[in-house]
């Protein structure tokens, strides 16, 4: 089993910043990518900013020039830091891991999500 632990969500005034964090944990053999969704009320999920292995890093046109993604492999762990944030950045945000497992192949696991407030 692989468990993906977040943190980091909160109330921010509009302008502020947070970072969140998601470690990743378990029988965790190959991350091919991590990455974050967001779903704020009454929307679809959406996804944010991922950052892969290899290749370039995805940013949703909302967010670039404001949010910045990171991994610490070692630490099987995947950061966003947000900044100039915005009320429509307002959503519960997802942890997102994409792993190649021996056996069975490409296996998306999800964290429980954090809510991110902003307030205006």
């Amino acid at each position: 089993q692989v468990q993906l632990v977040e943190s980091g969500g909160g109330l921010v005034q509009a302008g502020g910043s947070l970072r969140l964090s998601c470690a990743a944990s378990g029988n965790i053999f190959t991350i091919n990518h991590m990455g974050w969704y967001r779903q704020a009320p009454g929307k679809q999920r959406e996804l944010v900013a991922r950052i892969p292995n290899h290749g370039s890093t995805y940013y949703a046109d909302s967010v670039k020039g404001r949010f910045g993604i990171s991994r610490d492999n070692a630490k099987n762990t995947v950061y966003l830091q947000m900044n100039s944030l915005k009320p429509e950045d307002t959503a519960v945000y997802y942890c997102n891991t994409e792993l190649i497992q021996p056996g069975r192949g490409f296996i998306n696991y999800w964290g429980e999500g954090t809510l991110v407030t902003v307030s205006s």
